[in-house]
Formats: C-alpha cells, structure tokens, sequence
C-alpha cells in the first residue's frame, strides 16, 4: 500500500493487515481510479444517544469508534463518492453542507449514508420543548461531524489510484438478520464491491445489505457503531483497505438477528428475548465481514467498468404531523415548501460496471426493495437506504395503515403516496440509464 493512502486511510484511526485479493492477470487499466479514507466521528465525551425521535437516552461510555468510512470512484470525467456514516440518520440539510466543503467532485455525485446504529448521537435535532435547548441535538458535534465528512471525502479523493472493481452477490448466512414483524420476511442478498489497485491488494470492499444495526439499541448507555463496527474491523484485518457499510430496505423492522431463540417472549406473536451485549455485535458483525469476503472472492474482475451517475430531486408530500413539525422548527431549517408542504429529496441512480445502485431517502419496506430490485437491470442491483436524507419509514399505499402492526410506522412516514413516488421516480430513472456496462465504451 502506499505511503499516500495510508495516510489516507488512517485518518483518526489505525487499519491493519494486507492480504492480496483475486486479481486478473492482465493489468489494470488506467482510466478507471479508486480511492477510500476513514475519519472518526466519535466525540471527544460521551453524548446521549437516539433511536428514533424522543428524549435521547445519555451514555457513559463508547464500545467501538464511531466513524465516516468513504469509498470514491472515477472512471473518465465521471467521479462519485458513497459515506456510510455510523449514525442513526444524516438529513439532507446536513448532506448538503458537506457537499459545499467537498469541490473536487460534484455534489451531485456525493451520496451519503448512514447505517442506521440506534447507539449514536442524534444528528436530526428533533425539537422537542423539554431539553434545554429546545432540541435532541448538540449542535457542536452536528458541526463536528459534517467536517471530518468532508475531510474524509477529500482524502478519499486525494488517494485515488489505477484500479480493478469485482461485484459480487449471494444469500448471506442465517442469524445476521431477520424481520421482527414477520421473521421470514427480509431480503437476505448481500451485495459487495470491491476496488483494488494494480498489486491487487484491496483500496475498499463495500458492503450492501439491509438491516438495523440495533443490537445495543439507544437504552444500554454506550455509544457505539454496533455490529457494523466490527464488520468493518474484521474486513480491514482480513484484506486490508477500506470496509464501507451502506444500509438496504431494512424498513418495518428489518433488525439484527440477536434473539435468543430458547427464550421466547411471546410465542403467539413470535417474539424473543434479546442479547443486548456487545459480544454479540461482535458475533453478527464477524457474520458480516466473513459472508462479504466469502461472495467477493469468487467475483470476477472487471478491469474497466463503465460509470454513470444520474441524480433527480423530487417532491415529497408530507402529511405526517410529527414529521411536519420537525421539518418545521427543527434548528437545521430543513428546506421546505410550506404551500404545499412538501420535502424535496435527492435520489440517484449509479451503474458502476455489472451494478446498478438506487438511492433510498429513508427506510423502504423489504417489498418495495424486492420490487424495485427486480424491476432494475443490472447484473447485481443494489439499493443504498437512509442515502441522501433519512426521514422515516417508505411504505407502499397498499400498507399504509392497513392493519394495527403498522399503525407506528405509518405515523413516522411522510405520507401514504412516499413510496409509490419513490417506486415510480427510480424505474423512470432506470428507463433512461444506459444499461450497466462491465467495461467502458472505447
């Protein structure tokens, strides 16, 4: 590895451990680049910590780093950057001020994330008339935060390199997740990429999978990235590089699979008790890491994918009065159309070789990810959840307070017609993409 992405790699923390990857014997080709870089976000005290809106729960401690992993690609004039932020949600108000730090690729092309951990500082600043400063937010680690973002972007940038990309899919392993309102319900593919440069050593493996990273959950008092964190570590360990986690249709409740299966709850309803330990964050996130390596390993190499990157803002209705209000008075003046009351969101669609990705703004229903999956046209279709905003759960009209399991959901929804908005904007946008391309056009 070189001395430059060490660097930039390192950041506020220590990645270690080189191991080669797969590599074509013919070498790479120039005109498609990688780079990647890690910056902490933990702050320097411990914050209380949110798992959705309410009063934050107060923490004494961190177990694992809190962190803003990046991944950047470049093929010709195209460039795109993926952030995957170890956060519960990262509004577009927010996004766009990292954007405007970031000159050295479009903001249109920035795409972040978050993985949705329900043990880290709020970032929404909910308002709420109780805390003392009218809010759930400290608005000096919101500011904290949105710097070592762009930093982190800028060194990716900065240690971009020749490079090969390999995508890969499968069904990932049992016991990492399921979906608390009906077990069996969840998409259990696991979609990765992965860059390496010309020694074949790896620059990032990003990983796509749906699931909420709630295994600690907002009440045990830490601060932490939850199981995602040791995914990361143990990818980095393993192969080296940069591990990248970007969230799927984890909506309506897609969580990790911690249940301890000889203790039921309620059996009627099927439910279990839980181990909220940090071991078992390490025992799911070990899962992880071990299943993307697994499905990257036999990918083949695509030494010169095509990339392009569309992006479309849409209008969003907003009939949610909890959503309203925060969009309302919350001190991050969420961009708005009062007349209307309507949100605009950001959705991109990216095909980066074999792979096509579409950007979720918030926390899609598995059904609406299957449909959607099976509606784009790439070799591997992957779906980057809570990317570009972060505001509640995106249900079909069909679901939308059909039946009691979903009254709470469909409170934290913008409104009946979300999803099928989403559903119709990014098959539009599909329509008008070229298809994906294992190598560019001469």
């Amino acid at each position: 590895m070189s001395l430059r992405r060490w660097r930039a790699v390192q950041g506020s923390l220590v990645v270690v451990g080189l191991v080669a990857c797969v590599f074509a014997a013919r070498p790479a080709v120039a005109d498609f680049s990688a780079g990647a870089a890690v910056r902490s976000i933990t702050p320097e005290k411990p914050l209380p910590v949110s798992g959705g809106m309410g009063v934050p729960n107060p923490s004494t401690k961190a177990l694992g780093q809190l962190t803003a992993r990046v991944a950047v690609v470049k093929q010709g004039d195209t460039c795109v950057a993926f952030v995957g932020l170890d956060l519960l949600g990262f509004p577009s108000v927010l996004g766009d001020r990292v954007r405007r730090m970031v000159s050295e690729i479009p903001a249109e092309n920035v795409l972040i994330g978050s993985t949705h951990t329900h043990s880290a500082p709020d970032c929404y600043a909910f308002p709420l008339p109780q805390m003392p400063q009218g809010h759930t937010a400290d608005l000096a680690y919101v500011d904290f935060v949105v710097r070592q973002t762009a930093d982190a972007i800028k060194a990716a940038y900065k240690s971009l390199e020749p490079a090969t990309l390999k995508v890969g899919t499968d069904e990932a392993a049992e016991r990492i997740a399921y979906n608390y309102y009906a077990p069996a319900l969840y998409d259990r593919r696991m979609d990765v990429l992965q860059a390496c440069d010309a020694n074949g050593e790896p620059i990032f493996t990003l990983v796509n999978y749906a699931i909420h990273p709630e295994v600690l959950g907002a009440g045990q008092g830490v601060m932490s990235p939850d199981c995602i964190g040791p995914m990361a570590e143990k990818i980095e360990a393993k192969v080296g590089g940069v591990a990248v986690f970007m969230n799927g249709a984890q909506g309506g409740m897609v969580t990790a699979d911690n249940r301890l299966l000889d203790k039921p709850s309620n059996p009627v309803t099927a439910n279990w008790e839980d181990a909220n330990t940090w071991e078992e964050c390490e025992r799911i996130g070990s899962l992880m890491a071990d299943e993307a390596l697994r499905i990257i390993g036999t990918a083949d190499v695509q030494p010169n994918p095509a990339l392009t990157c569309a992006r479309r803002v849409v209008s969003i209705p907003v009939e949610s009065e909890e959503l309203w209000a925060v969009v309302q008075f919350s001190p991050l003046n969420y961009p708005r159309d009062t007349e209307t009351r309507t949100v605009p969101v950001s959705i991109n669609l990216v095909n980066l070789g074999t792979a096509q990705i579409a950007t979720i703004p918030g926390e899609a229903l598995p059904n609406i990810g299957f449909y959607l999956k099976r509606k784009m046209r790439g070799e591997h279709n992957l779906l980057f959840g809570l990317t570009n905003d972060a505001f509640g759960y995106i249900l079909t009209k069909v679901d939308y307070q059909s039946f009691p399991r979903y009254d709470y959901i469909s409170r934290v929804c913008t409104g009946e017609m979300t999803g099928e908005i989403l559903i119709e904007e990014i098959l539009e946008m599909v329509e008008e993409s070229p298809s994906p391309s294992v190598k560019n056009p001469e």
